[in-house]
């Protein structure tokens, strides 16, 4: 009996966590539909306000920056953040305990000191050289810089996966440097490279701190834009630009979910 109440308790528990991290999601999408102003009641199913969201011109440069910051830089981190992390299990067996304590520290830091480092950084070295003005360039770098140690650490920990003997047999092989590359390494890699792909893209699409320190005139994102329009209040549409997130980062987050779940797990050598 006592048993059968504290499964309860818990399954009551598990849909109360959902309901508040889920439900304001919900009333967000729901009412981005609503044929009318009101968040009162629910009138009728609209699009009025994502087709006057798409005839906004200043939007729509701001979900292609978004994209465009988004795209980019994931792709950039992906490659950067695969090299760092075999770096790190090629040479494994060395005292690289510094090493790791410092691709860790981006993830702890707080994003308003990560932000305003940035910020400072660039600013200091356009007024020195004149190079690195605050805009896209600038956010891209900052996104990759930040996005960099979640891609290595998960590279990291694929390979950690493998058995080393792989390795050896491919030298064994007399297989060139690229050629294990190309042939072993990345179609090994190749469901965690898609993976941090996504994962890098989800971390971009709603980052607004570092976005905001590091960005633009001319390089408003969605979450700027979105942060910028509430000050006037809440609007329909906002709940559309803030529906079209949801649904980017959920698509994003489920693909890097899915796939993780579909590769192969190899167990390393016993021997």
């Amino acid at each position: 009996m006592r048993r059968t109440t504290f499964h309860n308790g818990l399954r009551a528990w598990w849909y109360i966590v959902l309901l508040f991290l889920y439900g304001p999601l919900a009333f967000v999408v729901v009412f981005s539909f609503n044929s009318t102003r009101t968040y009162s009641s629910f009138k009728g199913f609209s699009l009025e306000w994502y087709v006057k969201l798409f005839a906004n011109e200043t939007i729509v440069n701001a979900i292609y920056n978004s994209l465009t910051l988004a795209i980019v830089s994931s792709i950039l981190a992906t490659i950067l953040g695969a090299i760092l992390g075999y770096g790190m299990y090629r040479y494994r067996h060395l005292n690289l305990g510094w090493l790791i304590w410092f691709i860790y520290l981006p993830l702890v830091m707080p994003d308003i000191v990560y932000g305003i480092s940035q910020m400072t950084f660039f600013v200091t070295v356009n007024e020195a050289i004149g190079l690195l003005e605050p805009g896209l360039l600038t956010m891209i770098i900052a996104h990759i810089s930040f996005q960099i140690p979640f891609v290595a650490l998960l590279v990291y920990s694929r390979l950690l996966q493998l058995d080393p003997l792989l390795f050896e047999a491919t030298q064994d092989l007399y297989a060139a440097p690229w050629q294990r590359a190309w042939y072993f390494i990345i179609p090994t890699l190749q469901a965690s490279l898609i993976s941090a792909f996504f994962l890098s893209f989800t971390l971009s699409i709603d980052d607004f701190v570092i976005s905001f320190f590091t960005a633009g005139p001319e390089s408003t994102t969605l979450p700027i834009f979105i942060w910028s329009a509430i000050k006037k209040g809440i609007t329909p549409e906002i709940n559309a630009i803030s529906t079209l997130m949801i649904g980017a980062v959920f698509a994003a987050a489920a693909i890097s979910y899915a796939i993780q779940r579909a590769r192969p797990v190899s167990k390393p050598s016993q021997q």
